[in-house]
Parts: C-alpha cells; sequence; structure tokens
C-alpha cells in the first residue's frame, strides 16, 4: 500500500546534496513531488541522514535550494527524501515547477488537439 500524501511525477533533474561532516554528492531526480523526491546516485547516504539539497530544473535558472531534507530509505543506487525546511520563494519555486510537470500531458493533448483542428 502506498501511504504518500503527493503525487509524484517522473522527472530527470540534476542535484547535489550536502551533510555537515557526512556525505555530500550528486545524483539525478527521478521522481519529484512537493513533498520529497527520490534521486539516483553513487553516493551512499544513509537512512536518517539530514541533508542540504539543491534541484536544477532549467539550465538558465538557479538551482532551487532545499534547506533541510531527510533521507527516509534506501534501496541500491537510489534514495527518498522528504523536504522538511526550505524558504518561502524556494517553496513557491518547488510548487510551480511541480504544477509544470503535472500540466504538462494536458498541455501536451491540447496542443495536438490545436494542430489537428487546424490542419
Amino acid at each position: 500500500m502506498d501511504l504518500r500524501k503527493n503525487l509524484r511525477f517522473h522527472v530527470h533533474f540534476r542535484s547535489s546534496f550536502s551533510s555537515v561532516g557526512m556525505v555530500g554528492g550528486e545524483g539525478d531526480i527521478v521522481d519529484l513531488s512537493i513533498s520529497g523526491c527520490r534521486i539516483e546516485s553513487v553516493t551512499d547516504v544513509p537512512p536518517g541522514a539530514s541533508l542540504e539539497v539543491r534541484i536544477v530544473t532549467k539550465a538558465q535558472e538557479s538551482p532551487i535550494q532545499i534547506q533541510q531534507a531527510i533521507v527516509r530509505w534506501k534501496r541500491g543506487r537510489q534514495f527518498g527524501i522528504e523536504f522538511v525546511t526550505m524558504d518561502t520563494g524556494e517553496w513557491a519555486r518547488l510548487q510551480h515547477t511541480v504544477e509544470q510537470i503535472e500540466m504538462e500531458p494536458y498541455e501536451r493533448d491540447v496542443q495536438a488537439a490545436n494542430r489537428d483542428n487546424s490542419s
């Protein structure tokens, strides 16, 4: 049974993460929600670790900064984190990013319908 509160969306964003004195590395975010994400990385990150995370959503924009995220699980090269603390502006950027991802399939369908109707 899946107990997640928020929908997760398949993505491919670069990320970097660090923890004071424990771990630091980079990885690929493979799914994202407004409350957390799954990261694939060669860096060994233990469950329970508190991380600062930076998510690169677009090359021309600064990364979204998560001040504190907790590693909730680890399987192989993947681990799941829950976002705990972030600045209000960063929270708004994350919400906007997730909303855009959620709208993408609908927007593609509308664009395809508009092309079909204009032919």
